[in-house]
């Protein structure tokens, strides 16, 4: 069965002045079980980073946890950027 998931999302934050260049990926994948993975990359911009997987039983929870860490992100000042 296929989700309509949103597309992954890259997301960065430079602050020449803290010396700082972080990124954050978001993306939804369905599992071969058919739940829903929320997956979180995130580190300094040039390194492998760190990596976490959330499942959900279902779409709606997966976007609504997804949305929210958009919305915090943007607030701490990431921003859309080409991966």
């Amino acid at each position: 069965m296929s989700h309509d998931l949103p597309s992954p999302l890259y997301l960065t934050r430079r602050d020449a002045a803290r010396n700082m260049a972080r990124f954050y990926v978001l993306s939804l994948e369905e599992t071969l079980f058919g739940e829903i993975a929320l997956v979180r990359n995130w580190g300094r911009i040039g390194s492998a980073g760190q990596m976490q997987r959330q499942t959900f039983d279902g779409r709606g929870a997966a976007v609504t946890v997804y949305q929210r860490l958009l919305r915090v992100k943007q607030r701490k000042g990431y921003r859309a950027s080409a991966a």
